[in-house]
């Protein structure tokens, strides 16, 4: 049997290239402390042997996992039937697939799901959030905090008492709309009617006020 018959190890990779398992190792985990001319002998031994890092093992050298959770506050039912959701997640998920991360798509039916997702994120499989379609006093924001993943918001969140400290991205929804009544202001409408989406979400509620 070759080498090449069963899945190529750290051990036939440093066998291949003259070097140590521990150097093998720390070049494919991207570690410092190796010379040039061994980085490039154990780079060429794992492309002739085809090998590819055990992700479980390599997530206990490097504590990254090189995934990404996309929490959407929706049922599947309006995710898969909004073509808005997919777009957000084509341009997510292209990002994320530039920088070689893979993209968890994490949905919430309903109240119940809520600790699910919790759970699942604080159980350190991911390395991030991303969450948006949020409504106000969702409590799933404050359940990703308590998880300690770092997130990100999309949209403003609704905070309850403003003391929360978030990173969040969001469209000037109250600048967009002020000159969206501007404009008809200026052609000389005097009764302008409002279609507003959900007012749970601060999206809606802001393009209202």
């Amino acid at each position: 049997m070759t080498e090449t018959a069963s899945r190529p190890t750290l051990e036939a990779v440093a066998a291949r290239a003259g070097v140590s398992r521990a150097t093998v190792s720390r070049v494919v985990n991207g570690g410092d402390g190796v010379r040039e001319p061994l980085v490039e002998r154990v780079r060429q031994a794992v492309e002739e042997l085809g090998y590819v890092p055990n992700q479980a093992a390599r997530s206990l050298v490097t504590k990254r996992h090189d995934a990404i959770a996309v929490v959407i506050a929706e049922p599947e039912t309006r995710v898969f039937a909004d073509p808005f959701f997919a777009l957000q997640l084509r341009g997510i998920s292209k990002e994320l697939t530039a920088h070689d991360n893979q993209l968890v798509l994490l949905l919430t039916e309903g109240r119940d799901d809520h600790a699910r997702v919790a759970r699942y994120l604080a159980g350190g499989h991911v390395d991030g959030a991303l969450v948006f379609s949020l409504h106000l006093h969702d409590p799933l924001p404050g359940l990703i905090q308590g998880a300690g993943v770092p997130t990100v918001f999309g949209g403003r969140p609704g905070w309850s008492d403003g003391t929360r400290d978030v990173v969040y991205v969001d469209s000037d929804n109250r600048g967009g709309a002020r000159e969206a009544v501007r404009l008809l202001a200026g052609l000389g409408r005097t009764r302008i009617a409002h279609i507003t989406g959900p007012l749970d979400q601060t999206s809606a509620a802001d393009r209202l006020d």
